[in-house]
């Protein structure tokens, strides 16, 4: 049997060095006030009040990592007679934070939902230093919440104040303090904790109820003119859509290949020439905004099936200003559907895929941002692992990449079906909890907001060769957990789904593979289209998943069908943008769809009436002006989404300082967590109003790689994941591939063209029987089908007339 499932735990995430017994000695001494004004939240906020050992009453060592330091009681005050220094004098790696003490007599309580503003008095000597935030949760204790502001160098004592996020639910304390995590001191003085209430304006409703509280969804008027299954969203508010020969085996003979730029302001599509077949490439946006296209098709299967599709190494940048193509170095290998995840430098780091001869590609792929090319083989760490086609390869905020289990076709990876993969040290490790590894194909994997949090979202999924109903499962792990396992999240509500004669009601365990999720700007995620088989049967259903209750909104279903290569992407004015279907008899459904969600309908949005600077560094304050209050800001990756894999998806939380209508928005010094590039600023108001997105451009020395010679903050890296009692696997043996299935996509290449997807494996309930087979395949319109040689393994074709599904062929049945 089985191993039962393991407890799911949790570790306190700071490390507390010396915790004095000091609740008697604070019942007597009443702490000193620091400054007048508001009332102030916080016990011993100046320091004046000693403790029981050798840290001031309420406040306690804490941190992690190699590294030397010291905690200082000192009378250099910005009022009073004491101040906290915390010194760095060599560091390899952690941290150190002076913290409010974690116990009731010493944590502030907070109101979930409430949000507060911390300030205090400082002086640095170094650039990395930040503002830290630990949460206590009613049922997991405390744990680490967030970072809030990057501290400035500072000879002189400096006001440094921040707001809070809304406190999540469960939440009735919280601690915090000053982190340092670079050689150096930072003394801080006059710490203060007040709540503030963000005004919130009247809720209205714009459109119908039922468009008030499910969104609306328009078909627009002009077809996308290219059967596009790739979809960036570019800074320019553009959308490049990428064909290729748009599985279309004539286009490829033609050497058609096209692509288009959509111009969501007037409505238009320009089409460009396309130099290969990018049908079924890899795709990422680098630092300036040009798009890396990695491989594509080299070839389609053979009619006989002995040879399935390949992947050449060709890779391209697509330039927005001039919407041209632009060729690069070749990759070590062929790459037909690869993982494309940049990092927190700049490169882009790619695996798995089918190579030139069809072979799975065990090849790592870099492409170096500083160098604008792809790295040579001995350039980069190879572990010789095959990680399928699609692997949903997610950055994490140390650098290391979370394989979320998300993929392309057929069975997850060998294992637990999830793992960490830690570039540096060449090691992958398992990471257990997914359930029914096995029939996540084409699933949705999503990094949660705010980023963070560090948490994954998994949706649904199925198996192209076993063909079962796709399931309405869902996963979530928390990556900040020392041992990250899944756990499992609500199931997915349930639509209508067409089994060929209509819409009818999902039942039992219907879900949906093929799903989209695309995270919107109040902080949800939607999830929308899908199919109930491999490229059959539409499932008409969409929701919101809301991150902090965990649960799913049921909203209006996309009327047009989006099934196998179909994407869903968030525009800049806060709109979804869904285009494509591609079902088994290999049509291609045109219709392009938008979705106003409910957001957009309570009244006017909030503006952002200016940005002082479009041009932003990791660990900066930048100012913008707003119409009225709101009560959030932030960055979201803009979209390079395909066959349900967007790994570089990501919302990133901008912790606020505000002044009436002037805000200053703090930005993350970790590039892991936000990757140098183009992100869409959002800002949100109390009703979770978003305004139109302003563009601003993220970076600063790649990755904070030359940090010291740049003179730039370092990152502020947490110890998240640092227990992981999985299998860890070191570089195997050398190998140039591994075998794959000529039929890798679950169709049987015995009938009809290269385009056309006649099922290896039939729904269930289709009887194995000739006559039901045809019927089915009637009922989707597959129509006249030849037969590939002289196999027939279907029995399609009783009467060998070469032709499938012929009236001899049922007739004899």
């Amino acid at each position: 049997m089985p191993p039962p499932p393991r407890t799911r735990r949790r570790r306190r995430r700071t490390a507390l060095l010396a915790v004095g017994a000091m609740t008697a000695a604070l019942l007597m001494t009443a702490p000193q006030a620091a400054q007048a004004g508001p009332p102030n939240l916080i016990s011993n906020p100046g320091f004046e009040t000693a403790g029981t050992g050798d840290m001031p009453a309420c406040w306690s060592k804490s941190g992690w990592g190699d590294n030397d330091y010291a905690f200082e009681t000192v009378a250099d005050a910005h009022s009073g007679t004491k101040a906290m220094k915390v010194s760095l004098t060599r560091r390899v790696d952690g941290d150190r934070k002076a913290l409010i003490t974690e116990t009731t007599a010493c944590a502030p309580q907070v109101t979930p939902e409430k949000q507060y503003d911390l300030s205090l008095w400082y002086k640095s000597t170094t650039p990395d230093s930040s503002v830290t935030l630990f949460r206590h949760d009613t049922t997991a204790g405390w744990q680490y919440w967030t970072d809030l502001k990057t501290l400035e160098t500072s000879a002189a004592y400096q006001h440094a104040e921040v707001r809070t996020p809304a406190v999540p639910p469960g939440t009735d304390r919280i601690a915090w303090g000053v982190s340092v995590y670079g050689t150096g001191s930072v003394t801080t003085d006059d710490y203060v904790m007040e709540e503030v209430t963000v005004p919130a304006p009247e809720p209205g409703c714009t459109g119908t109820a039922e468009e008030c509280a499910d969104g609306r969804w328009d078909v627009l008027p002009v077809q996308n003119p290219v059967r596009s299954m790739h979809s960036v969203v570019m800074h320019n508010g553009k959308v490049l859509l990428i064909a290729g020969s748009g599985n279309d085996p004539q286009l490829f003979e033609a050497g058609s290949f096209t692509s288009a730029v959509y111009d969501p302001a007037d409505g238009s599509y320009r089409v460009i020439p396309t130099p290969d077949d990018m049908f079924c490439a890899g795709h990422v946006q680098l630092e300036d905004g040009r798009v890396l296209i990695m491989s594509g098709n080299k070839g389609y299967p053979s009619a006989d099936g002995t040879v399935g599709y390949q992947g050449y190494k060709d890779s391209y940048l697509f330039d927005p200003d001039t919407e041209t193509y632009i060729k690069t170095n070749d990759m070590n290998d062929g790459h037909w559907y690869p993982s494309a995840t940049i990092l927190g430098n700049g490169d882009v780091i790619s695996f798995g895929g089918l190579k030139e001869d069809s072979t799975g590609s065990v090849t790592a792929e870099r492409f170096s941002a500083a160098e604008n090319k792809w790295l040579p083989l001995w350039q980069v760490n190879q572990t010789w692992s095959y990680w399928g086609l699609y692997p949903s390869m997610i950055l994490m905020q140390d650098g290391r990449l979370f394989y979320s289990g998300s993929h392309v076709f057929g069975n997850g990876t060998p294992g637990t079906g999830a793992a960490i993969y830690d570039y540096d040290n060449n090691t992958v490790t398992e990471v257990p909890g997914l359930q029914s590894k096995d029939e996540r194909d084409q699933s949705a994997s999503v990094l949660l907001p705010p980023a963070q949090d560090q948490r994954v979202l998994t949706i649904g999924g199925g198996n192209i060769d076993s063909n079962p109903e796709a399931n309405r499962l869902t996963d979530i792990i928390d990556l900040k957990d020392p041992d990250p396992q899944y756990v499992h999240g609500p199931l997915v509500p349930q639509g209508t789904v067409d089994m060929g004669a209509g819409p009818q009601p999902q039942t039992g365990a219907q879900g949906k593979m093929y799903v989209s999720a695309v995270l919107l700007p109040d902080g949800t995620v939607l999830e929308t289209g899908g199919a109930l088989h491999n490229r059959a049967n539409p499932v008409y259903e969409a929701s919101i998943f809301d991150p902090v209750t965990e649960t799913f909104d049921s909203v209006a279903p996309d009327p047009e069908a989006r099934g196998y290569h179909s994407s869903s992407f968030l525009l800049p004015d806060g709109r979804v943008m869904s285009v494509g279907d591609n079902p088994g008899n290999g049509s291609w459904n045109h219709n392009v769809s938008v979705y106003t969600p409910p957001y957009l309908l309570k009244g006017p949005r909030p503006q952002i009436t200016s940005v002082i600077d479009g041009e932003w560094t990791y660990g900066d304050t930048q100012r913008i002006t707003v119409d009225r209050p709101i009560a959030k800001a932030e960055l979201i990756r803009p979209a390079a989404v395909t066959h349900s894999s967007d790994p570089n998806q990501r919302f990133v939380d901008l912790p606020m300082t505000v002044d009436g209508n002037n805000v200053d928005l703090n930005v993350t010094s970790n590039p892991n967590l936000a990757p140098p590039g183009w992100y869409m600023l959002f800002a949100v108001d109390a009703n979770g109003v978003p305004s139109v997105a302003e563009w601003v451009h993220l970076g600063g020395p790649p990755a904070m790689a030359r940090a010291a010679a740049a003179e730039h903050p370092s990152a502020h890296v947490h110890e998240f994941a640092d227990d992981l009692s999985g299998a860890t696997k070191k570089p195997g043996k050398k190998r140039t591939s591994v075998e794959v299935d000529p039929q890798i996509a679950g169709c049987d290449r015995h009938y009809g063209n290269a385009g056309v997807c006649v099922p290896t494996v039939f729904p269930k309930k289709v009887k194995p029987t000739t006559a039901a087979r045809c019927a089915w395949l009637a009922d989707h319109d597959y129509g006249r089908l030849r037969v590939n040689g002289g196999d027939d393994p279907l029995r399609l074709d009783p009467n060998r007339d070469g032709v499938a599904c012929g009236k001899g062929d049922v007739r004899r049945r």
